[in-house]
């Protein structure tokens, strides 16, 4: 990669964060629905055209995952051989354990943000569906199956299943969602003595 071109990647993913960043402050200020595309490119100092070159829509903005790729990396990291469920887990734990703490809070908030907001609830559908898609590639990968294997997406259901259920109510909390996916690891085992003790 030139030099040129590594500086404008830097200078795209800098307008991209920026025009997050204020979306975000302008929803925390005077809500979701009340703040419009044309707020957030004012005080993200770019035009609603450059926004929609970055976002195709104010939900979009909420809904992209940046954790995607970082996920994929850690995953690719993970030592053959484990249960696809301890091999996610782990990449999990790695990729939040690296975040800086306003980049978790920001996850956080944006977690909050998809599952509190109304007008974001039925997107959550879409997002489960993509979600299952891309955690059925990364599987797939990993154990060197195919992503429409029918174990590879059974198992890539419950895996993003049980991680939104524990999301809603927690959001981005590493150690619950770790034991959500060892849970679901060990065959769904209710009433286990570990669990118990830190109720």
């Amino acid at each position: 990669m030139s030099v040129e071109r590594s500086l404008r990647e830097r200078k795209k993913e800098r307008t991209r964060r920026t025009i997050r960043v204020e979306a975000f402050r302008l929803f925390r200020e005077q809500g979701y629905g009340e703040t419009t595309v044309e707020q957030i490119a004012a005080a993200a100092e770019v035009s609603p055209s450059t926004f929609f070159r970055y976002f195709p829509s104010k939900e979009q903005l909420v809904l992209t995952d940046d954790l995607d790729p970082a996920m994929d990396e850690a995953l690719r990291a993970q030592p053959p051989g484990q249960h696809p469920i301890a091999a996610f887990r782990n990449a999990m734990s790695a990729v939040f354990g690296s975040m800086e703490p306003a980049e978790l809070a920001f996850e956080q908030e944006r977690q909050q943000l998809l599952f509190g907001v109304p007008e974001l609830r039925s997107a959550i559908g879409q997002e489960y569906h993509r979600s299952i898609g891309f955690a059925a590639d990364l599987m797939a990968d990993y154990l060197g199956r195919s992503a429409e294997d029918f174990e590879v997406r059974v198992t890539a259901g419950a895996l993003i299943g049980g991680v939104l259920a524990v999301m809603t109510a927690s959001p981005m909390n590493t150690e619950t969602l770790a034991d959500a996916l060892t849970f679901l690891e060990n065959g769904l085992p209710f009433d286990t003595p570990e669990r118990a003790e830190r109720q």
